[in-house]
């Protein structure tokens, strides 16, 4: 089986360089794209299995790429982290808005982008068989086995991340879940300063489940609950 291929979208070649030998080095195959004409001409030849991708590029910002990515269906499931010097907690509000999984800062490591790669890739990862296991609050069912959630029968789009975070606060419904153990179950890794991926992902999962938001409770200085 071939390793994952993963596209860089990034116009400084220095940094486009330095991802691409972290990633090979990690076994990864990489393809680099330096603008967002590029990277349309890279995934249309062949789709990678993850993309790493820069928000400001010479023919215009990543994010409008990454929203597109997100309304097609063929592309509807690539992870996408996102690799910017935007570090304001509004431009990663953004980010996660517009269907990113992931969102780094540079001046980044190498390696922790190699690992968040891999958690990344972990957690979209097409999984086996799932327990027919339905969870029902209210209006609200959380199905295990679809992997969907619905509110008065109508579905809730809800991203691969989104989901996973809803159904591990419902399946330890009543117990508080503090963040640095969120990103450790949903994301896959427990780098300290991104506890606020959590609140941003909690924020779009409330804004998603619209009258059932009530369900997901914060615990201030802790973290969050689930509560029927």
């Amino acid at each position: 089986m071939s390793s994952p291929l993963i596209l860089i979208v990034e116009d400084e070649k220095d940094i486009a360089s330095l991802v691409s030998k972290a990633l090979e080095k990690e076994g990864f195959q990489t393809k680099v794209a330096s603008s967002l004409a590029e990277a349309e001409e890279e995934l249309s030849r062949k789709p990678p299995d993850l993309l790493v991708l820069d928000l400001m590029l010479p023919d215009g910002d990543g994010l409008e790429l990454c929203k597109f990515l997100r309304y097609r269906e063929e592309t509807r499931h690539l992870p996408i982290i996102i690799l910017t010097a935007k570090g304001e907690e509004i431009d990663r509000i953004l980010g996660f808005e517009m269907g990113a999984d992931d969102y780094i800062v540079k001046p980044f490591s190498p390696k922790e982008l190699a690992l968040r790669v891999k958690a990344v890739l972990r957690r979209t990862k097409p999984e086996g068989p799932s327990p027919k296991k339905v969870l029902q609050f209210g209006p609200l069912v959380i199905d295990a086995g679809r992997h969907e959630a619905r509110i008065h029968g109508e579905p809730v789009y809800l991203t691969r991340t989104e989901f996973k975070l809803l159904l591990t606060l419902a399946e330890a419904q009543g117990k508080v879940l503090t963040r640095e153990l969120l990103l450790d179950k949903v994301w896959g890794y427990t780098f300290e300063g991104y506890a606020r991926t959590v609140d941003t992902h909690i924020r779009r999962l409330r804004k998603k489940l619209g009258p059932c938001a009530r369900f997901v409770e914060t615990v201030w200085g802790v973290g969050y609950r689930f509560r029927s």
